[in-house]
């Protein structure tokens, strides 16, 4: 009999689809005001979200000699903005259309004396309605929001586990709502060819902000298969990447995408997803490490290398 291991929710990403897209233009407003506040850091990395014990926060924020945060609640389904002086304002996340949301969210800024201007529509999606326009996405299934979540919790367990084993320049594990895909990055340390590629509603430089240096990148997307997607890519992408031996044996390389790619549900109810999934991020990696001639002895580490000192009473 085989074991699914009940803390891997499932979520068939039809069942939710309608919520996804709508949750998809919040998290992109959301995005923005952190984008419009923090300090720019290599590789957008002041953008993203992060998930958090309840859902997916911006982390502190500075607004002058103050300081903010928003989150998304999935358990009480509730927007939080917070100031460090005390200041709360919350949003019913509930079905309602973009255009409430956007207004609901600047109205509760200028309120705790936060007034934010964004750039009022979104990124990386082909129909980029104005988010004041934007009466088209307004589902919001609470329940599938908390499976969500609770799908990002577990990646975003595995992939730090991934992540204490690189010494080099790496990425942290983060939310990027114009992709809606949480992520994590390594990086060999050169400076990478200009990136040609190009998003939906997004500017070449910053596209070639985020790919400026050598990766290996990985991630989890809602979308691609009946659960949801990991992948793993690499740029540039080295000769014979595509037919490099990964596991387990169902991922595959997508040419249309350029990555590997493994269904969510073949970790979800495989006996032990975590291995599944930790299986997958190392063979990816060292397709793009190995063929892309990185410095693989600099740049890994032994993350358990200091348990039995610690077990002792080390600090």
């Amino acid at each position: 009999m085989t074991h699914h291991d009940a803390s891997w929710p499932q979520l068939k990403v039809a069942d939710w689809e309608p919520t996804r897209d709508t949750l998809h233009m919040w998290t992109q407003i959301v995005g923005k005001v952190r984008l419009a506040h923090a300090p720019m850091v290599n590789h957008w990395w002041q953008v993203p979200l992060y998930v958090s014990a309840r859902g997916l926060t911006t982390s502190a924020i500075p607004y002058g000699d103050r300081i903010f945060d928003l989150e998304f609640d999935f358990i009480d389904h509730q927007l939080r903005i917070r100031t460090g002086d005390g200041g709360l304002r919350e949003i019913a996340l509930e079905p309602k259309p973009v255009a409430t949301f956007y207004a609901e969210t600047m109205d509760a800024l200028a309120e705790l004396g936060i007034p934010t201007r964004i750039q009022p529509h979104p990124n990386e999606v082909e129909l980029a309605i104005p988010f004041a326009e934007d009466t088209r996405h307004r589902a919001y299934d609470g329940e599938a929001a908390r499976l969500f979540w609770r799908q990002l919790v577990q990646a975003d367990r595995v992939f730090h586990q991934f992540r204490a084993s690189f010494v080099g320049k790496v990425s942290p594990v983060h939310f990027f709502w114009g992709a809606f895909d949480l992520a994590c990055s390594r990086f060999s340390g050169r400076r990478a060819p200009t990136y040609r590629g190009s998003a939906p509603n997004v500017g070449t430089f910053v596209m070639q902000e985020g790919y400026s240096h050598e990766l290996s990148s990985c991630g989890f997307w809602p979308g691609g298969s009946s659960e949801g997607t990991f992948y793993s890519y690499a740029y540039p992408e080295p000769e014979g990447f595509a037919d490099y031996p990964v596991e387990p044996e169902q991922a595959v390389y997508s040419r249309e995408l350029g990555e590997f790619v493994l269904p969510y549900e073949v970790v979800r109810t495989s006996d032990d997803p975590d291995q599944v999934l930790m299986r997958f991020l190392r063979s990816t990696y060292a397709a793009a490490a190995d063929l892309g001639t990185w410095d693989r002895a600099a740049l890994e580490i032994d993350p358990q290398r200091w348990a039995e000192r610690s077990a002792v009473g080390g600090r």
